[in-house]
C-alpha cells in the first residue's frame, strides 16, 4: 500500500520558514512574510509578482488595520472569523478566489475564478454583504452583478490587480479614436453586417472598461470562456481589439487558427500603438500591451528542466503565460481547468503547474497520489491577491457583526449600466 504524503498548502508557513532560514527554498522577497500591512502605506502593489509593475497614482489605499488584529496569531484569527461567520449566517457570503491564501480560502463559501464568482455573486440575491476575497476588479464586478441594498466588501482597498491597471480608460478611448481614423466609422457595420471592429475585455479590466465595451457593442470574457467569447466576437465584427493581457488574447486567438502576424500589439504609448495602418487594416486581433506578472514569470527554460528532472511529467500551464511557454506545454488552461485536469488523473502522476503558487500549492496537498509542482522554482505568489490577509478578514466581519460596513465597493450608475451589458454578454457566453 502506498503511504500518501501529507502536504502543507500553506504560502505563508513556506516563506515563514524561509526567512527563519528553515527552508533553503528561494523566494522572490523576504517581505512576503511580514502582514501586508506594512505595505498599504507605501506606493507600489508590495513585494510579489508585482513588485515591479508602476502603480497608477491615485491607486486605493487601505486605511490602517486595527492592532488587535495585526498582532493576532493564525489560531486566534482564525476563530475569530469562524465566529463572526457564524453570527451572521446568510446576512453575509464570503467568495474566496483560487489564488487567495490558505488562510483566507478556508473560511470561504465559494472557491473559484473570477468567472465561477461572478456566478457566486448573483445566487445570492438575499445577503447583506458579499465579501469579496480577491482584487478589486473582481469586487466592481461583485457590485455590479449584485442587488442595489448588498454591500461587496474587499477586505483590503490595496488589493488591486497590475494587470487590470495596465490599460485606464483614456487610454483606450484614445485608442478607440485612432481606430476610427484607420477603420472609419467603428459603429458602422459593412455590407456583411460586420463591424470595423468589436471590443473584448478581459474580466481583469475596471469597471470603465466593461463600461466602454459595453457602450460600443463588445462583451467582457474570462480565461475560462474566451475562445467562445473571440467566436461571438468575430461573428460581429471584422477584427477584435482585445485587453489588457496580451498572452491569453494570443494564445486563445492562435489555438483558433488566427495567424501570429495578423495580431499586432497596441502600445498606448506609441502612435497607432506602434503599428502601422496597413497592419491595423490586415489585422484579426489587435492585442493591448498588458500581461499578468505572475504568468510571465514562467519560462520555456523551467518547462525543459521540469522535463529533465521528471520524465514523463504532465505540464499544464494558464493561457496568460507567454505564447511560447503555451506551446512548450502539454496543456493549457484557466484555474478550473487545471483544478479539473488534476482531479480527473486516475492514476498517480507528475504535473508541472505554470499559475499562481497558492493554487499549486492547494492542489499538491489535495492530491496526495500525484506529484504537483510549480513550474517557478521561486516562492512568488500575486502581490496583490496575498494583500488580503485573515485580519483584514476577520476586522471587516466583526464589523459587520457589529453593523458596520468597511471597505465597501461601489460602481456609478453611468458606468454600471453599459458594464452590466459586458458582463451579461459574458454570463450568457458559457463556456462548450
Amino acid at each position: 500500500m502506498t503511504l500518501l504524503r501529507t502536504i502543507d498548502p500553506s504560502v505563508d508557513h513556506a516563506l515563514q520558514a524561509i526567512v527563519a532560514g528553515a527552508s533553503l527554498d528561494p523566494t522572490c522577497s523576504t517581505d512576503l512574510a511580514a502582514g501586508p500591512w506594512d505595505f498599504d502605506v507605501r506606493p507600489g502593489y508590495g513585494p510579489g509578482s508585482s513588485m515591479g509593475d508602476v502603480i497608477p497614482v491615485g491607486a486605493p489605499r487601505q486605511g490602517e488595520l486595527p492592532a488587535a488584529y495585526r498582532e493576532a496569531d493564525e489560531d486566534e484569527l482564525d476563530a475569530r472569523i469562524r465566529a463572526a461567520k457564524q453570527a451572521l449566517g446568510d446576512r453575509a457570503v464570503v467568495l474566496g478566489h483560487f489564488y487567495q491564501r490558505e488562510e483566507v480560502v478556508r473560511h470561504a463559501d465559494y472557491v473559484g475564478d473570477s468567472f465561477q464568482l461572478a456566478n457566486a455573486a448573483l445566487e445570492h440575491p438575499d445577503a447583506e454583504a458579499i465579501v469579496f476575497c480577491g482584487v478589486h476588479f473582481m469586487a466592481e464586478t461583485a457590485d455590479l452583478l449584485s442587488g442595489p441594498d448588498q454591500a461587496v466588501i474587499l477586505p483590503n482597498l490595496a488589493a488591486g490587480c497590475s494587470m487590470a491597471d495596465m490599460a485606464d480608460i483614456d487610454q483606450v478611448e484614445d485608442c478607440w479614436e485612432q481606430l476610427a481614423d484607420v477603420l472609419g466609422p467603428l459603429d458602422t457595420p459593412d455590407a456583411e453586417g460586420l463591424l470595423p471592429v468589436v471590443p473584448v475585455t478581459y474580466m481583469n479590466s475596471s469597471a470603465a472598461i466593461k463600461g466602454f465595451v459595453g457602450r460600443h457593442g463588445g462583451i467582457v470574457c474570462t480565461s475560462s470562456n474566451a475562445a467562445t467569447v473571440l467566436e461571438w466576437a468575430f461573428a460581429r465584427g471584422r477584427r477584435v481589439l482585445f485587453f489588457p493581457d496580451q498572452h491569453l488574447g494570443r494564445n486563445t486567438a492562435k489555438a483558433m487558427g488566427v495567424p501570429l502576424e495578423r495580431m499586432p500589439m497596441w502600445n498606448p504609448r506609441r502612435p497607432l500603438g506602434g503599428s502601422s495602418a496597413d497592419e491595423l487594416r490586415d489585422a484579426g486581433v489587435i492585442l493591448w500591451h498588458g500581461f499578468c506578472s505572475v504568468h510571465r514569470r514562467f519560462t520555456v527554460d523551467q518547462i525543459a528542466q521540469a522535463r529533465a528532472e521528471h520524465p514523463g511529467v504532465r505540464v499544464i500551464v494558464h493561457p496568460e503565460c507567454p505564447v511560447e511557454v503555451v506551446d512548450a506545454a502539454d496543456e493549457a488552461g484557466s484555474t478550473d481547468y487545471i483544478r479539473k485536469a488534476i482531479a480527473a488523473a486516475t492514476e498517480p502522476t507528475t504535473f508541472a503547474i505554470g499559475t499562481e503558487i497558492n493554487l499549486v500549492r492547494r492542489l499538491a496537498a489535495q492530491h496526495p497520489q500525484h506529484e504537483i509542482f510549480c513550474l517557478d522554482p521561486v516562492v512568488c505568489p500575486c502581490s496583490t491577491m496575498y494583500r488580503i490577509h485573515p485580519g483584514y478578514l476577520a476586522w471587516v466581519l466583526e464589523e459587520l457583526v457589529d453593523g458596520r460596513v468597511q471597505n465597501r465597493i461601489r460602481v456609478a450608475d453611468d458606468v454600471a449600466l453599459p458594464a452590466r451589458v459586458a458582463l451579461e454578454q459574458m454570463l450568457a457566453a458559457r463556456p462548450r
